[in-house]
């Protein structure tokens, strides 16, 4: 099985060549490409599938030939990837199976149809404007922080950290505790902390994600836009620019009236065949 290895500010991925959907692509098969030290190693799957062949993008074929099939590295589906987005849309273009038409090329997603440019070595996709939707709490090695629920596709809670908090000294390696009566299908956790003032940007803030299937990553294309939201509101603001700092790099958000452009580096770094039986 051939398969091409790729991320986005750290944010990495396995991608399968799939056109037809032929691919008996399974859970347990997926997180052996996902393992560390028996597959490949990735933080989630991307599957390459014309929309016209899979029963999720099949409806979205009109408007884009490819669909995003994006597992999670414990072989659960999610709704969306910014980064998975944008890593996808790399692989498409330097494989030849798209260009871009015009100014952007559509991409077919289980939480509907993006949008992405290329710009120079970084690619950006429209993500949809975030929705702040709700307050809960998220509990972490005996801290209980208050944080805003987000809807960008995908369910988020973005948790600012008090003054003295150091954002780099959380203890990631377990899932932090929410409201299963707010989350009933899990939430990707965000916690902050400003950062110092960016050129160019209306807010720049640090954050580290603990992802609903993955665990903690890099990075989060759709934290990244939940954050920049949540920031913006904070200060007042609708629309702005926010960088937003991840341990794997620096991503950037554009919020406009009616949207959101999610833009940073898009690297594919290996292509090889695997063994599906040796991962099973």
């Amino acid at each position: 099985m051939e398969f091409t290895k790729g991320h986005g500010t750290g944010n990495d991925f396995v991608i399968l060549p799939d056109p037809d959907g032929a691919l008996d692509l399974t859970p347990g098969l997926v997180a052996g490409l996902c393992d560390r030290r028996r597959g490949i190693g990735g933080d989630g799957v991307l599957r390459v599938v014309r929309a016209a062949k899979h029963p999720e993008g099949a409806a979205l074929a009109d408007e884009a030939e490819w669909f995003m099939d994006y597992w999670n590295s414990d072989g659960s589906f999610a709704e969306m990837c910014g980064n998975g987005a944008r890593v996808f849309v790399r692989y498409l273009l330097e494989t030849g199976l798209a260009a871009p038409d015009g100014a952007v090329l559509p991409v077919a997603t289980r939480a509907g149809l993006v949008r992405a440019r290329v710009e120079g070595a970084g690619v950006a996709v429209e993500m949809g404007r975030p929705r702040l939707y709700d307050t809960a709490t998220a509990a972490l090695g005996g801290l209980t922080l208050p944080g805003t629920a987000v809807d960008v596709g995908n369910p988020h809670l973005v948790c600012a950290l008090p003054a003295g908090l150091d954002l780099t000294a959380l203890d990631l390696t377990q899932a932090p505790q929410v409201d299963p009566a707010v989350f009933p299908a899990g939430v990707n956790v965000e916690f902050t902390a400003p950062g110092d003032p960016v050129d160019g940007t209306d807010g720049h803030v640090l954050m580290r994600v603990y992802e609903r299937g993955s665990a903690e990553t890099l990075s989060c294309g759709t934290g990244a836009c939940a954050v920049a939201a949540v920031a913006l509101r904070d200060a007042g603001r609708n629309t702005g620019v926010v960088a937003v700092d991840v341990p794997g790099g620096r991503l950037a958000v554009t919020i406009t009236d009616d949207t959101c452009w999610l833009a940073g580096p898009a690297v594919l770094v290996a292509t090889g065949e695997v063994t599906p039986a040796a991962l099973t």
